[in-house]
């Protein structure tokens, strides 16, 4: 196992990395809105999408992956309301069309509209 760190993703807010690396498969922690050059979230379920889509392929970026090697994504929202415009954002970046669960929370860290993580292999 290789833990992946990066200074292009926000670290971790909690006991846990941004990622791993087993055996060729890269998974990605929960992957918030957060711009890690100045630790600001964004206004609007479009940005945060936008933002948080960044921080996942940095991850992957890290461990020698990419978006295209992404086979599964968990996604969360705060607002169910919020999918439309979530899935323009996402289909952008996750152009290989990965398997993919998309739920409604109740909270998110940090109050914010979205969370994504992924499972790509390398």
């Amino acid at each position: 196992m290789k833990v992946i760190e990066t200074t292009k993703a926000p670290g971790a807010i909690g006991p846990y990395s941004q990622g791993f690396e087993v055996n060729g498969v890269v998974y990605t922690s929960g992957q918030i809105p957060v711009d890690p050059a100045n630790g600001q979230v964004p206004e609007g379920i479009a940005a945060q999408t936008e933002q948080s889509c960044k921080n996942v392929a940095a991850i992957l970026e890290a461990a020698g992956s990419s978006m295209e090697q992404v086979f599964k994504t968990t996604c969360f929202l705060a607002n169910m309301s919020d999918f439309a415009a979530f899935n323009e954002v996402y289909a952008k970046y996750f152009v290989s069309k990965p398997g993919r669960s998309c739920v409604a929370v109740k909270d998110l860290p940090k109050g914010v509209l979205c969370e994504i993580e992924a499972i790509a292999v390398k």
